[in-house]
């Protein structure tokens, strides 16, 4: 079955030499206008938000890249875009090689939806609450015709649900005689039945207790380490992204800030804002410190600050960061798009 579903994308590159997924340059904006009647009465524009405002990463097979930031940073719509959920406005996204928006709009590509998933933030809403657990695992299965016999159905699904610490003979079972947890597994296991390469993970343990949290995390590390998968990995709890990641890209409104490997970004933050946040997190051997809130707001991102976005609430900002937009730049092996890190200011 694995040689159906990677053969005929897969001649396009060499996995090997190449990132298996490069987001280049993308950007996704909605039309949020009032309707026409009511512009033109109240003589109003019309409002553009830019959710997400070019974005550029690389993320290598099997490894996993976190990507962090407040609420309304964007990063949900990056992984909406990553699975071809979204059109992107500008940028593409390449997947093994191939422009994966591109192909998503050709036969072809219902072959490249079965390398590409995605496990949704609440298990509570993205599971059919009228379906057995069996129809819900079951259905990608059958939508992309690798099992049409019953009975290997069943077993396919019970496999499944092994491999994510449920039992077969829950497939009987329905949504709601579920724990968060367990749901959020069978979300698991429905992303791993076309034996994907490739999660886009959207906050998946935001909705589960501290002590389930660790469960799912490690079952999603156990399935990567034993099935070589690759992660996009969406969260704003830096100890989950700790836990899990590669390397981090940190978000603020719409674009990346910073991006560098898990290490060098926790032991030596470069830009003010994963500064601000890493100095918000409680830690163990300072109880005697007060901790450092998050200072300001996020700004309404469909009336942005000029020049960097981040100004407003930067102790570091000056006339130039007001002014002019800071791009994303290789800066001793982190990328960083702050004009006072570029001229050595901190």
């Amino acid at each position: 079955m694995s040689t159906e579903i990677l053969s005929p994308v897969t001649q396009a590159s060499d996995s090997t030499t190449t990132p298996l997924v490069q987001a280049r340059d993308l950007a996704k904006t909605f039309d949020v206008s009032a309707p026409w009647l009511n512009r033109v009465l109240e003589r109003k524009p019309r409002s553009l938000l830019r959710a997400v405002d070019g974005v550029s990463f690389e993320i290598p097979k099997g490894q996993t890249l976190a990507l962090v930031g407040e609420s309304g940073c964007g990063k949900s719509t990056v992984a909406r875009l990553l699975v071809g959920l979204y059109e992107p406005t500008r940028g593409t996204m390449v997947f093994d090689g191939v422009d994966a928006h591109q192909e998503f709009k050709t036969p072809r590509g219902r072959l490249l939806r079965r390398r590409v998933q995605m496990i949704f933030q609440d298990p509570y809403a993205s599971l059919n609450p009228r379906w057995t657990v069996e129809d819900i695992i079951g259905e990608p299965l059958k939508e992309h015709d690798l099992i049409t016999d019953s009975a290997a159905l069943k077993e396919r699904v019970g496999q499944l649900l092994k491999s994510v610490g449920l039992s077969p003979l829950d497939m009987v079972k329905y949504p709601h005689q579920f724990s968060g947890g367990q749901r959020q597994r069978i979300s698991i296991a429905r992303a791993l039945a076309t034996e994907p390469e490739f999660l886009v993970c959207d906050e998946p343990t935001s909705a589960l207790d501290v002590s389930v949290q660790a469960q799912v995390l490690n079952i999603m590390k156990d399935l990567q380490r034993k099935q070589g998968l690759t992660y996009l990995f969406i969260s704003h709890n830096l100890a989950v992204v700790r836990h899990v990641s590669d390397r981090v890209g940190v978000m603020y409104l719409g674009r990346l800030v910073e991006v560098a490997d898990k290490k060098t970004l926790f032991a030596s933050p470069r830009h003010p804002y994963t500064r601000m946040l890493l100095d918000a997190i409680p830690k163990m051997h300072d109880t005697g410190h007060a901790r450092t809130p998050v200072q300001g707001e996020v700004p309404n991102p469909l009336n942005p600050p000029t020049g960097c976005a981040f100004h407003p609430r930067c102790p570091h900002a000056n006339d130039r960061c007001k002014a002019e937009r800071p791009q994303l730049l290789d800066i001793a092996g982190v990328k960083i798009a702050c004009h006072a890190v570029e001229e050595g200011r901190i």
